[in-house]
């Protein structure tokens, strides 16, 4: 499944899970493209398309000269979209495989 996403697509769901868990906070500035790049050991024009990405989804916004921050709101929103394609995309797949192997639900509680 996330074998076959581009790259960029993969380092968004990174940056995405990092804002979720507050690594990067709303009002945060995000890690310059270079920064981030270099951290990530990819491409920086990977970087600006996951990057860019976001600002067409209006979770981040761009200040000229300054650097790019996440915007109120986006934490929320991402968490709703990543939610949802969980349940639409993920589950189904999650759910088939489960049956497939006759693992039962209860099975993958903490107290089995």
């Amino acid at each position: 499944m996330s074998q076959n996403r581009p790259v960029y697509l993969k380092l968004r769901d990174q940056i995405a899970a990092a804002i979720i868990e507050g690594d990067y906070a709303e009002g945060a500035m995000l890690p310059s493209v270079r920064a981030l790049a270099a951290e990530q050991g990819a491409n920086p024009l990977t970087v600006a398309k996951a990057y860019q990405q976001f600002q067409n989804d209006g979770l981040v916004e761009v200040q000229r000269g300054v650097g790019m921050y996440v915007v109120e709101g986006a934490v929320e929103r991402l968490v709703h979209a990543e939610r949802e394609q969980f349940l639409q995309e993920e589950w189904p797949e999650i759910r088939a495989r489960m049956a497939r192997l006759g693992i039962k639900p209860a099975e993958l509680s903490e107290d089995a």
